[in-house]
């Protein structure tokens, strides 16, 4: 008998897990699935669980990890653009219509399921309406609201907080360290010295440099050990898409990040009732939330970033 694969070891036990596990005990996991969060590696490690827990149950002719299965099947964001198109998603769909090689059952596995172009998103919505037989399909993504309302209403919601470790990108915790520096030389007042004017926009200007130089090696160390586990069949295109997304999702967690520094650094002047730091606090947070969502529209990180530390040069600074 084969060991189940491990869920990740900061979710095991918890009641979302606790669930899932009982009703693919009792065989009554519903055939949809939309599993969201925060952290894309965490969903993935998640539907990877659930997948081997099913093709490799009892009755199986054959067990293989689920990255490997004859009867597991993938559907992931394509090209620069990293988006899903309706050809992959009725290439998908035909798959899911024959019949298990070796397993009890058939798995889908979508990743990033909210790339699904329009006309992609209505070919499949026809096949969470009338699902093959013995097939459960899971949807992943970090964005549940940008999903069509009518698959949304189709799906079992299964929402889990991120499993991953902290950001240990080099130079990142300087960067943090320098930046809430420049946070408090701000909040002492800039005034009418030109010097001093200077050198903190050239510091902002270098803060601005060095993230993007900590985002382009981050995402290139992570991307060479992922490269290493992925599947030999993986298009091009597909391989694309993932460093793609590997670099858009490290950049949301270092923003992240820096709303949470932001935080830090105005805790002990909100404790001691500094009514203007409450003021600046919000503003800066509601600039930096601006800022991630134009990202979101391919603005460039670099500039993003330096609207929202130009911002909170005014900001800090009139508090």
């Amino acid at each position: 008998m084969t060991v189940a694969a491990p869920w990740p070891a900061a979710l095991a036990g918890t009641p979302a897990i606790a669930v899932i596990e009982q009703a693919i005990t009792r065989q009554r996991l519903s055939h949809s699935l939309l599993l969201h969060g925060d952290d894309l590696e965490t969903l993935v490690a998640i539907a990877h669980g659930i997948a081997d827990r099913l093709l490799n149950a009892k009755g199986a002719a054959a067990c293989f990890p689920p990255d490997q299965h004859p009867d597991c099947f993938l559907l992931r964001p394509a090209g620069k653009m990293r988006q899903v198109s309706a050809d992959a998603t009725r290439e998908l769909i035909g798959k899911l219509q024959v019949s298990p090689a070796v397993a009890p059952r058939k798995v889908a596995i979508l990743h990033e399921v909210d790339r699904m172009n329009q006309t992609a998103a209505n070919i499949f919505l026809k096949t969470l309406e009338e699902p093959p037989a013995h097939t459960t399909l899971l949807l992943l993504t970090t964005r549940p609201y940008s999903l069509l309302p009518t698959i949304r209403s189709r799906v079992l919601h299964f929402r889990f907080p991120s499993a991953g470790t902290p950001i240990a990108a080099d130079g990142w915790s300087a960067w943090l360290d320098d930046y809430r520096a420049w946070l408090g030389r701000l909040t002492e007042g800039v005034g009418a010295d030109k010097k001093l004017v200077a050198d903190h926009i050239f510091t902002l200007y270098g803060l601005v440099a060095r993230f993007g130089t900590v985002l382009d090696f981050a995402t290139a160390e992570i991307w060479k050990q992922q490269k290493e586990r992925l599947p030999v069949e993986l298009k091009e295109e597909e391989q694309v898409a993932i460093e793609t997304g590997i670099a858009n999702g490290l950049r949301a967690r270092l923003l992240v990040e820096i709303e949470q520094a932001t935080r830090t650094f105005a805790l002990p002047r909100l404790t001691a009732g500094d009514e203007p730091t409450r003021r600046a606090l919000v503003a800066a947070i509601e600039k930096l939330e601006h800022a991630v969502g134009l990202l979101r529209v391919n603005l460039n990180e670099s500039a993003a970033l330096e609207s929202f530390l130009l911002s909170s040069l005014r900001i800090w600074t009139k508090r």
